[in-house]
């Protein structure tokens, strides 16, 4: 059954999954192509995500906070996600198409404290972020 609290975005770009992912797969990178601008750095985190990994961002949003996030999903070169201690979900998939690759960006609020989310108007702003993360992400997978 698909959650009911999901935002996606999808953007086509001219480069193989395994480009992709390696950038998704560096918490180090992170901050390089957040459309969101909240993301500053890297806190903790190990060189290279895996299931299970955990790692820290550095993070601002009007004052800097720190999250803590678990990958939950790692599929090689086909989809990772992650959450952080609300256990909303941050996912990218990737589907392999003649001449590149389709992007996923999605999130998932689909928590009983959810509602919180939509009543400021975050899933609006997510999705212009969303749009912009992928953007950013396809000039430095194509550059």
């Amino acid at each position: 059954m698909a959650s009911l609290r999901t935002i996606s975005v999808t953007r086509f770009m001219a480069a193989p999954p395994a480009t992709i992912f390696d950038l998704l797969a560096d918490p180090r990178k992170h901050s390089l192509f957040d459309g969101s601008g909240t993301v500053t750095g890297v806190k903790d985190a190990p060189v290279r995500l895996a299931l299970g990994s955990t790692f820290s961002m550095d993070m601002k949003m009007k004052l800097g906070y720190v999250t803590r996030n678990r990958v939950v999903v790692f599929e090689e070169n086909r989809s990772i996600a992650w959450h952080h201690v609300a256990r909303f979900i941050w996912r990218y998939d990737l589907e392999e198409v003649e001449g590149g690759t389709n992007v996923t960006e999605s999130f998932d609020y689909n928590r009983p404290w959810g509602f919180a989310i939509e009543w400021f108007k975050f899933p609006d702003r997510n999705r212009v972020a969303m749009d912009a993360t992928l953007e950013r992400l396809e000039s430095i997978v194509t550059a």
